[in-house]
């Protein structure tokens, strides 16, 4: 059984430019700086007319992962995020694919841009399901709990790019 996550994000500017800070290289690259974690990084990246396509690599370190968790697998974990945008007139559409190594399970999302009032709004919606007998719902529960950390904060590094 699958675990929902809702998150919404709103931003005082044009959806082209919380797109653009979503995107562009160097402010993915700020960003990772920022928020990335143990060996962060930018990969696969591509920007064109009607979209963007990369991947994000980042680390969770053993000891800030729960003991439930650690008892699956040892060793510090490795996520790799792959984001696909697609541009349609002023509005922007994506989809987020969520990889951990060694664990069984997945995190789906779809991501939507669009403006409102003087600026835009970003509403993901996605799922974490995890394939762990007995225990897979309350690991389903704590990557939810992160995962809603990391858009929130994620969401905070768009707005103060923006910003700058």
């Amino acid at each position: 059984m699958a675990t929902r996550i809702e998150h919404r994000a709103t931003f005082p500017h044009s959806a082209a430019d919380a797109y653009a800070a979503q995107t562009e290289e160097r402010a993915l690259r700020a960003r990772l700086a920022q928020v990335g974690g143990e060996h962060a990084e930018l990969r696969d990246h591509e920007v064109g007319e009607r979209g963007a396509r990369y991947t994000l690599l980042q680390g969770i370190p053993a000891d800030k992962l729960p003991s439930l968790v650690r008892t699956l697998r040892s060793g510090d974990l490795t996520v790799r995020r792959t984001h696909v945008w697609t541009r349609e007139s002023d509005r922007y559409t994506g989809t987020v694919t969520v990889e951990v190594a060694d664990i069984p399970g997945r995190i789906t999302a779809d991501v939507e841009l669009v403006p409102s009032g003087g600026g835009c709004v970003q509403t993901t919606r996605g799922e974490v399901s995890v394939r762990v007998p007995l225990v897979g719902g309350k690991i389903e529960s704590f990557v939810v709990e992160q995962v809603t950390k990391l858009l929130e904060t994620e969401a905070r590094a768009t707005e103060q790019w923006l910003a700058g």
